[in-house]
């Protein structure tokens, strides 16, 4: 069995969002509760501290990503840490804050809210592409598992709490046409989707929070191999690698009465699937 190994020993609260940036190949990722962003080139662990929740991002070019906060997009620089507004999101609603995002194979980034506290259908999905913002599923409670087939006319997605990750088929421009349908109904006891990513055949491996696992789920649905993880909550995988041939995963602590030092680190598995590249973020 393909063992987990330590990546990062930064111990995050709430360990999101991971993205290997192709150009910089360099991984980045996410503690939302405590509102920082972390990297890793070399042997040094680099961290920027934000005044709001920061959840996810995708990248714009060597220099710059697109940051989701819980107020608003934002042109972030990696090299002067200077930050510009996009757009603002969800930004008169103290109540919500950004989740999880990815880029679809158009260039459009998708993102979504989700309470604070959980609060049931406060939360939604949205996409920006080329200026523009649109809101694509409300009602959302925890918006998760946003990622693409590399076919670039299928998108997934899921609300956790509901136990159903949902199939999207994606317009020329990668926005979604007709209504999504249920592609996976995964039982409580086993699973809890969380963060996902489609690998370049099409399989898609999902974290399941509270289970210390990702599974790979077939494009016909089934479940064809899962990977123990040392930490109870796993919060999302990313291919990375100059092959991309490592699965990077994130990790909480957060809500643990007795956490491990393994709780909220990030690991790293060489698996035998090929990760996509991530893609370029179209303004």
């Amino acid at each position: 069995m393909t063992q987990a190994k330590l990546y990062d020993e930064t111990q995050c609260n709430l360990g999101e969002g991971p993205l290997w940036h192709p150009l910089r190949q360099q991984l980045f990722w996410f503690d939302i509760n405590t509102h920082r962003l972390h990297t890793r080139h070399q042997e040094t662990t680099q961290t920027w501290q934000f005044d709001e929740h920061v959840s996810a991002a995708g990248w714009v070019d060597e220099t710059r990503i697109v940051i989701a906060s819980e107020t608003a997009l934002s042109l972030f620089d990696l090299t002067t840490g200077t930050q510009d507004k996009l757009c603002a999101v969800e930004a008169d609603n103290p109540a919500t804050r950004s989740n999880d995002c990815r880029t679809d194979p158009q260039g459009g980034f998708w993102f979504g809210t989700m309470g604070k506290n959980k609060e049931t259908k406060a939360g939604a999905i949205w996409r920006y592409y080329r200026g523009e913002l649109r809101q694509l599923y409300p009602d959302i409670t925890v918006s998760n598992a946003i990622c693409f087939a590399p076919s670039g006319d299928l998108a997934y997605f899921t609300d956790t709490p509901t136990g159903k990750v949902w199939s999207q088929r994606l317009d020329r421009e990668g926005w979604p046409k007709s209504a999504p349908e249920c592609f996976l109904d995964l039982p409580a006891d086993r699973y809890r989707p969380d963060g996902a990513v489609v690998d370049a055949a099409g399989d898609l491996w999902i974290a399941h929070y509270g289970h210390a696992k990702v599974v790979r789920f077939g494009a016909d649905g089934q479940d064809k191999e899962s990977f123990a993880l040392p930490a109870k909550y796993t919060t999302c995988p990313a291919f990375g690698g100059p092959d991309l041939a490592t699965l990077y995963v994130t990790t909480a602590r957060q809500n643990l009465s007795e956490p491990t030092s393994a709780d909220g680190q990030t690991f790293q598995l060489t698996v035998t699937a090929r990760g996509q590249a991530e893609h370029q973020v179209i303004l």
